[in-house]
């Protein structure tokens, strides 16, 4: 789960933060929302950087041939 993750942990958070009206006794909506966008801030980022550093990487291929072979030693 990548940047998806990322994303839903932000629209959760901010359905709490902004959209949900109710109250739960001891416990504050609004701020969970925002700890919940928090961390979704930072893993979207950590995603971003993941996926940055994933496509700056090249590969080298190395193929050894073996056409002629050493003559055995009599």
């Amino acid at each position: 789960m990548g940047i998806g993750g990322g994303i839903t942990l932000l629209v959760i958070g901010a359905i709490l933060s902004f959209g949900v009206a109710d109250r739960i006794e001891g416990v504050n909506l609004t701020v969970i929302g925002y700890i919940l966008m928090g961390g979704g801030l930072i893993w979207l980022i950590a995603a971003i950087a993941t996926n940055a550093q994933r496509s700056n990487t090249s590969h080298r291929e190395v193929i050894e041939r073996h056409d002629n072979p050493p003559a055995p030693r009599a």
